[in-house]
């Protein structure tokens, strides 16, 4: 087996499907202390489904997809099987807030790592997927780079940048999802059914997002031409500024990033 996925939950799962896009399903595997989920996610995808320690004994690239409060029983489970092994491995870790150091402390060993923070869009190919590798060879970093291309923008970044990148891209689907609900809910209370409302607010942020990476313009700049002097947006606008809605964004990313350096300790 070349991929093995140790957590068959949202993100662990959201990660699996893309791979299964770029990989043979014969070539991967799941496990997950629930079975049930790995068994219905490894049908989805036509993989196979085993335990942690069959993955940690047979594949090249292990995904831990575990929260970190379940890292250390993790690792005292699949540490004496990795170093049993002749054949190279990579760890693949997507605990929150939890480095490559204390990945290597874990298990015992200076195993090659890459850390990963992806989110919850890499589901539908639109992910944010932020990389450090420690110790791989170029060779691993490409094949792990080409399995996950399927989920979206795949972007290295120094390992002390993940926690703050993470606080935006990994959480921000929540905080999006919260808006677009918002938004909806105005709508119903102006008299637009919920079903369309819903559809018009999702299919405008999603509209927003890809002017703003395509014009490379700053937002402001955007909203500022969306503003006719005297308008209905501008009404709007002074609303949301009001109510600090640009302050309580910045504040959700900033509580996120405490977050996750709390959970790392």
């Amino acid at each position: 087996m070349e991929f093995g996925f140790i957590g068959a939950g949202n993100m662990g799962g959201a990660l699996a499907l893309a791979v299964s896009k770029k990989v043979a399903p014969q070539k991967m595997a799941l496990a997950d202390k629930d079975t049930a989920k790995a068994a219905s996610l490894a049908e989805k995808i036509g993989c196979k489904t085993a335990d942690n320690k069959t993955l940690a004994s047979q594949c090249r690239f292990l995904f831990l997809g575990v929260k970190p409060q379940f890292l250390d029983g993790l690792f005292r489970e699949i540490a004496p099987v990795l170093a049993k092994r002749k054949e190279k491995i990579v760890i693949v870790s997507m605990a929150v807030g939890v480095k490559i150091e204390a990945v290597r402390k874990g298990l015992g060993s200076d195993l090659p790592v890459i850390r990963i923070m992806p989110n919850t869009p890499a589901s539908v190919g639109k992910g944010v997927i932020l990389y450090h590798a420690e110790g791989t060879s170029e060779e691993d970093e490409a094949a792990f780079c080409e399995a996950m291309s399927a989920a979206g923008i795949l972007d290295p970044l120094p390992e002390n940048w993940i926690d703050a990148a993470s606080a935006v891209s990994g959480c921000g689907p929540a905080f999006v999802y919260l808006f677009i609900e918002a938004l909806a809910d105005g709508g119903v209370h102006c008299g637009l059914p919920r079903d369309k409302a819903l559809r018009y607010a999702a299919a405008t942020v999603e509209g927003a997002a890809a002017l703003l990476l395509s014009s490379g313009k700053h937002p402001g700049e955007l909203k500022d031409a969306v503003c006719s002097p005297g308008g209905t947006t501008i009404e709007g606008v002074r609303v949301l500024e009001e109510s600090a809605f640009r302050s309580a964004a910045m504040d959700a990313v900033i509580a996120a990033y405490e977050k996750t350096r709390s959970l790392g300790k």
